[in-house]
């Protein structure tokens, strides 16, 4: 007998095994690797490779969870459930016959949402519970429209581009100008004098050919708010003034579509989440201020990483609406001060 049969033999006889029928509540984990589970893995099945078990079990079940382990045949995951006992895990088991059983047993199986080359570029989502396979495959199915391609809609549709949200929809109606590229990253030198919303999606092509782009270049008004915004899962508000910010605010409280709002001004800006659950955009500014109390970007000026920042942040919260994780801002207004580094939440 070699020492990998005494030991499996020693595990059988300390752990023990269970038939696929008889895993019942436990929390069923499959520690094949991640090309195998493309191929298919029992339903309800938390999808975590033998080497990252140690590192992830504690985000899947505490050390007093009822726990079964299932590998292709069942010697992987006899093999973990020796390592879990060492950590203190006290009902674990592991699927006799593994993955194979399973299927012969004509147990319920969940295939994978996404092909090859998906896994590979959404590889490190894959690997974080709160999105994993699932969540990947929801933002593939997603719809986000972004209202203005400039210093904010750029880094956010970037963003959103590269993690995979399925949709994108720009409205602008400006054209690229030398005085943009300061800030205005999704645009290049070569394309000056090109319509913004083109730019943009070729941009958003080149760095992810499988995104759906839909672009509209028009300015986004209150007569054409609600028919613009009208099916979108999520708006992120990258406009530059005040009437456009209250026409995208009233059109998705009338829609009920959500809105990541964000404003930048010279060293400092601020994101928000309105709309469908909490307060709005006018609960927090029921009027814009005097012109002349607050100058637009071209006459007061913008640091051209601050509209990065806020771009980014409004992506962070598009993609956690998406997912229905974490806290989004919502009834929270950030704010973002450059020169002092630091933000304050009101």
């Amino acid at each position: 007998m070699s020492a990998l049969d005494a030991r499996l033999a020693a595990l059988r006889a300390s752990i023990g095994e269970v038939e696929p029928t008889a895993v019942g509540d436990r929390v069923l984990i499959d520690v094949r690797e991640a090309e195998e589970h493309a191929e298919g893995r029992p339903a309800r099945s938390h999808a975590i490779p033998r080497g990252r078990l140690e590192l992830r079990i504690a985000e899947i079940a505490p050390a007093d969870a009822p726990i079964a382990l299932i590998c292709g045949v069942g010697t992987r995951s006899l093999l973990a459930a020796g390592d879990l006992a060492a950590l203190g895990y006290g009902d674990v088991v592991s699927v006799k016959g593994g993955f194979a059983a399973w299927r012969r047993a004509g147990l319920p199986e969940a295939r994978a949402a996404l092909d090859d080359q998906a896994r590979a570029r959404y590889a490190r989502h894959l690997t974080i519970p709160e999105i994993g396979e699932a969540g990947q495959a929801r933002l593939l199915a997603s719809r986000v429209l972004c209202v203005g391609a400039g210093g904010i809609g750029s880094p956010a549709l970037l963003y959103l581009a590269a993690a995979g949200v399925g949709t994108l929809g720009i409205v602008d109606d400006d054209t690229v100008e030398r005085s943009n590229l300061q800030r205005q990253v999704i645009h290049g030198d070569a394309r000056v004098g090109l319509a913004k919303v083109h730019s943009a999606r070729a941009s958003i092509l080149g760095l992810n050919p499988g995104v759906r782009v839909e672009a509209r270049q028009v300015r986004l008004t209150a007569a054409n708010a609600e028919a613009l915004i009208a099916g979108w899962d999520v708006v992120i508000d990258g406009a530059d003034n005040f009437p456009t910010r209250y026409a995208i605010n009233d059109a998705c409280v009338a829609t009920g579509v959500p809105n990541v709002h964000g404003a930048v001004h010279r060293f400092g800006g601020q994101v928000s989440v309105f709309g469908r659950e909490g307060p709005c955009y006018r609960c927090l500014f029921p009027a814009p201020p005097p012109p002349e109390l607050v100058p637009n970007c071209a006459d007061a000026g913008v640091l051209g990483v601050v509209p990065g920042v806020i771009g980014l942040l409004q992506a962070a919260e598009a993609i956690k609406l998406l997912l229905g994780i974490g806290e989004p801002l919502r009834g929270r207004l950030l704010q973002y001060d450059a020169l002092s580094a630091r933000t304050h939440t009101v």
